[in-house]
């Protein structure tokens, strides 16, 4: 391809058919500047409703609202050339009825130009996943550790250990033969996930699931070191930048203080100089 060459944007087609063949890369981004930096490098830059916690300093997904995911959606849209934004559905925009997601789904995509949404929920959102996709809406699934329905599991916990495995493994199918291209296994064991893997043709990208999905997931924030409040066992920082800004942030109020900063090369003097 020349530098001249327009680029082709990842589609859901394009993320099912990598089942089994090189793992997808999936990062989060709420920002332009972030969706270029993952653009770059990633296969879907995931719009999450973490958003909520890492940027608006809210407790949990929950109080996360459709106006809010349009912002970051739109924002995520003009930073993405090739990576393909997928924008979480946040809690209480679908669950009411297959109708009801459907008149979100389809605000989420016209308003934001994003190709795919992305819904928490196994057997029993089945029937909306089937709704959504026969209607022209690419659904990536969601299913172990479900965030938004953390008070229902009572916190951040395994999922599918023990009895809990076969339901698991039953939202997984489901899911599927419901019509989502692809589904994030979130906190789920990586035995388990590596059976799910095996027996769906969609693609699994793991969050916690271990190194035998079809690709995983982060949260970017996480994995820079800017967002500190807790570290789940499943993060792996790549970076300190928290740290960095820190000093960063640091050293400039010290100047500011001792009136070291603006120093003369950041200023602008009375009279131009005269070029000879």
């Amino acid at each position: 391809m020349s530098a001249t060459s327009p680029v082709r944007p990842v589609l859901p087609p394009d993320i099912r058919a990598r089942k089994g063949t090189d793992p997808l890369v999936v990062l989060t981004a709420y920002s332009t500047p972030v969706a270029r930096l993952v653009d770059a490098h990633c296969d879907i830059a995931l719009v999450g409703d973490s958003v909520g916690m890492v940027i608006h300093g809210l407790p949990s997904t929950l109080g996360v609202t459709l106006e809010m995911m349009i912002l970051h959606g739109r924002a995520v849209v003009r930073g993405a050339q090739r990576a393909m934004p997928v924008i979480d559905m946040p809690f209480g925009s679908y669950e009411e009825s297959p109708q009801q997601a459907f008149r979100n789904a389809s605000r989420l995509l016209a308003e934001t130009g994003a190709p795919a949404v992305k819904l928490e929920g196994g057997v029993h959102m089945a029937e909306t996943i089937a709704f959504l996709t026969a209607r022209g809406v690419p659904v990536m699934a969601h299913v172990g550790l479900t965030p938004q329905a953390v008070n229902t599991l009572g916190g951040y916990k395994v999922v599918g250990r023990a009895e809990e495995a076969e339901k698991v493994m039953a939202d997984a199918r489901a899911i599927e033969e419901a019509g989502a291209f692809s589904v994030v296994l979130e906190k789920v064991p990586q035995g388990l996930a590596g059976r799910i893997t095996q027996t769906l043709a969609i693609p699994t990208i793991g969050i916690g699931a271990g190194v035998d999905c079809d690709g995983q997931v982060l949260v970017v924030d996480d994995m820079l070191g800017l967002f500190t409040d807790f570290r789940p066992k499943f993060v792996k920082r790549y970076a300190e930048l928290g740290r960095a800004a820190d000093v960063a942030i640091a050293t400039f109020a010290a100047e500011v203080r001792s009136r070291g900063f603006p120093a003369a090369e950041h200023s602008f003097p009375d009279v131009v100089p005269v070029k000879k």
